[in-house]
């Protein structure tokens, strides 16, 4: 067997000899934008650690390609032990050029493009893009259609909160968190593809309203959901909430003060976390949230657990609005009845999917060549949006999103850029995690909840 071990004049054994043949330096070093980096070439393991010992701190990479760094994120940390000394995120892993792409399509095909940003709260996106249309349009959207965009969003923002808690949950290897987290967001995914047509990247919020009426059982869908969430959402208490490995992964982890949140322009539950109440609902409401009774939820713990008991209360306000919108519901028109802007459709749900009825068809096509043009020109062209610029923001389930588009007078926009939270909230990694534990690491970015379409975008 000993003839089989690596011939000792190669520096590769592990014995007296190998060890002696090796070179002096065991890794040479180079310095990097992100620290010292070490090319090892082999050789014994004491020597490489001896070599090491001028040197107490290691560059590490956490991601991009890592379960807990929520996809395509990357953390460069640089450690001292387990002690976090230093850190910052790599972006860019998942760019898509979505705000460029707008630029090159009508104002209306520019919807399939935002709702593909933050693809956990496409529907938010899809508002704020849309009501920024309608600003400069100077149009109003009928009171039917305002009332379904909340009832949408409000079950968005609970299929969101819900990934934010089962992947949180899954970091942590609270396994079981994880499976329920996304047994219930299936629930709600479920009644948005009987709703909209889709379970995700909907393109069903359009400018002047919304593609189409909900189907005649929609009522009875949704309340037989509100049923099923308030007895669901309770269980989360018994299983998480009082858990002590789960409350000891969190409670004082992440700290992020107000001062420090509004330093670095925090919004959404890690705001709230720190104790104040900043709700766009609330504080420059939109789409009649003026006329629904709800809580906005604080906490002064500023810590990684007040994160995760926000959003879980936050799903049960949002199930109390979803019970006031089925409850009062308006009636009337899906969207604008301005011929110029509203596409003359009649979306239907068959077995080819989504798209006009053929009887409908049949009417354009026999009407006459005039409105056949019309149609045709105002589905490949777009209509012309005024020129100027707005800002639109609303509160998506990470914060403060925010479209601002400038528009030349034209059919497609000029510019589009989107005030993302995901990006913005991403500043606060350093100040939660410096001086931290690597486990606690996981922990505060979860508490972040970043989702990497919405920041590349």
């Amino acid at each position: 067997m000993t003839e089989r071990l690596s011939d000792a004049t190669t520096g590769t054994a592990t014995g007296p000899a190998g060890r002696d043949s090796a070179p002096e330096e065991i890794a040479e070093s180079r310095r990097t934008t992100e620290g010292t980096v070490y090319t090892v070439t082999g050789g014994d393991w004491d020597e490489v650690l001896a070599d090491a010992v001028h040197d107490e701190r290691i560059v590490m990479n956490l991601g991009p390609q890592h379960p807990s760094t929520h996809g395509v994120l990357r953390l460069v940390l640089e450690l001292e032990g387990e002690t976090v000394t230093h850190a910052r995120s790599v972006i860019g892993y998942l760019h898509t050029g979505i705000e460029k792409n707008l630029e090159y399509r009508n104002w209306v095909q520019g919807v399939t493009f935002i709702t593909r940003t933050d693809y956990l709260a496409p529907l938010h996106h899809e508002a704020a893009y849309c009501m920024g249309i309608e600003k400069l349009l100077g149009v109003t959207v009928p009171d039917r259609a305002q009332a379904i965009r909340v009832l949408l969003m409000e079950l968005n923002r609970i299929s969101s909160h819900l990934v934010a808690l089962a992947t949180g949950g899954m970091e942590l290897g609270a396994l079981t968190g994880m499976t329920s987290g996304f047994r219930e967001r299936e629930e709600v995914l479920h009644l948005l593809e009987h709703l909209t047509g889709l379970r995700m990247n909907h393109a069903f919020i359009r400018p002047g309203g919304i593609a189409q009426d909900l189907p005649a059982d929609a009522i009875e869908k949704i309340r037989a959901f509100l049923k099923i969430m308030h007895k669901r959402l309770p269980d989360y208490d018994k299983l998480l909430t009082g858990q002590p490995i789960w409350r000891n992964r969190m409670a004082g982890v992440g700290y992020l003060p107000v001062d420090a949140c509004l330093a670095l322009g925090i919004t959404g539950p890690i705001l709230r976390s720190a104790g104040l109440a900043w709700d766009l609902r609330k504080i420059e409401p939109y789409c009649g949230y003026e006329n629904y009774q709800f809580d906005v939820p604080t906490s002064n713990a500023a810590d990684c657990f007040a994160r995760y008991l926000l959003r879980l209360e936050e799903m049960h306000q949002s199930l109390k609005i979803i019970k006031q919108v089925v409850d009062t519901l308006p009636t009337g028109p899906v969207m604008v009845e301005d011929a110029k802007i509203a596409w003359p459709a009649q979306l239907t749900i068959g077995s080819d999917g989504m798209g006009n009825s053929l009887e409908h068809v049949r009417k354009i096509m026999g009407q006459s060549m005039e409105s056949l043009i019309h149609h045709f020109k105002l589905v490949t062209e777009g209509f012309k949006v005024p020129a100027g610029q707005v800002y639109q923001a609303i509160e998506s389930p990470r914060g403060e999103l925010g479209y601002h588009m400038v528009s030349d007078g034209g059919t497609r926009p000029m510019r589009v850029h989107v005030r993302e939270p995901s990006f913005v909230n991403l500043q606060s990694m350093p100040a939660m995690c410096e001086g931290g534990m690597v486990a606690d690491v996981i922990a505060s970015v979860a508490s972040i909840d970043p989702v990497m379409g919405g920041c590349d975008r």
